[in-house]
């Protein structure tokens, strides 16, 4: 809910409740709302339809968080991050001329989505996500190798959404989905 429509009565859709109910949960969290608010605002939240309903369910709490923006530069040679490392909410990573393998397999993703922005010159990029994530590259420019990427024929919902944007010279992008 990041933005709301301009009429309130529309229909809300699933992912709207999901961060509705991330937003509850992580108000009650760090001591914004007490236990029993915290159980109206959810049944609010669950039974809502339109997004006016969703509003006297977040009346009050703090504003989202929106997260940080880190970067991960390097002219040469290649960036690598993988194993257990946290993913900030938007991840600009910038290489003139190397290869880029981020592993988010098993990294720590707080955030529904995550934003990555890709600025590549010469060299390619291999992203590893969960399997339950969503990628979207539409927003990515190539200039030399369409991208790989075929998303899995059965997806479990609730991962986290992996928005891939920027541009890349004469690399390819591969997108792979964790076995495990």
């Amino acid at each position: 809910m990041a933005s709301l429509p301009e009429d309130p009565l529309s229909l809300i859709r699933e992912d709207d409740r999901d961060t509705a109910v991330r937003r509850l949960k992580d108000a009650y969290a760090e001591g914004h709302i007490a236990h029993e608010e915290m159980d109206e605002r959810l049944d609010q939240a669950l039974t809502a339809t339109t997004h006016s309903d969703l509003l006297t369910a977040l009346a009050s709490l703090p504003a989202e968080n929106a997260g940080t923006t880190s970067t991960i530069a390097a002219a040469g040679g290649r960036i690598r991050r993988r194993g257990a490392w946290r993913v900030p909410r938007f991840l600009k990573v910038e290489s003139a001329f190397g290869s880029v393998r981020l592993d988010l397999s098993r990294a720590v993703i707080e955030h529904a989505a995550v934003d990555i922005e890709l600025q590549l010159g010469t060299g390619g990029a291999k992203i590893t996500v969960p399997r339950d994530a969503t990628v979207d590259i539409e927003d990515l420019r190539t200039g030399w190798k369409d991208s790989l990427h075929k998303p899995p024929r059965r997806s479990r919902p609730g991962g986290p959404t992996i928005r891939i944007s920027g541009s890349m010279g004469y690399g390819r992008l591969r997108i792979r989905y964790a076995r495990r």
